[in-house]
């Protein structure tokens, strides 16, 4: 995540970064607990995201929609 991260910062220079991923656990769906679709969610935020609470709450917003279907 940090790598993502870094890179928009290194060649874009934005303002600010957010980056957010999903991913599901083969290991414990398929080994150990197998528990299906374990999934966890990771999250970098810089910038304007961190130091502006308006710009973080607009991004985690259109997560949520785009995660929702809607």
């Amino acid at each position: 995540m940090t790598e993502i991260a870094d890179a928009f910062e290194k060649h874009v220079q934005p303002m600010g970064v957010g980056v957010i991923a999903e991913a599901e656990h083969g290991c414990m769906s398929i080994r150990g607990v197998k528990k299906p679709k374990a999934r966890t969610t990771t999250s970098v935020m810089r910038g304007l995201f961190l130091s502006d609470p308006r710009v973080k709450s607009e991004f985690l917003r259109l997560i949520r929609l785009n995660h929702n279907g809607h």
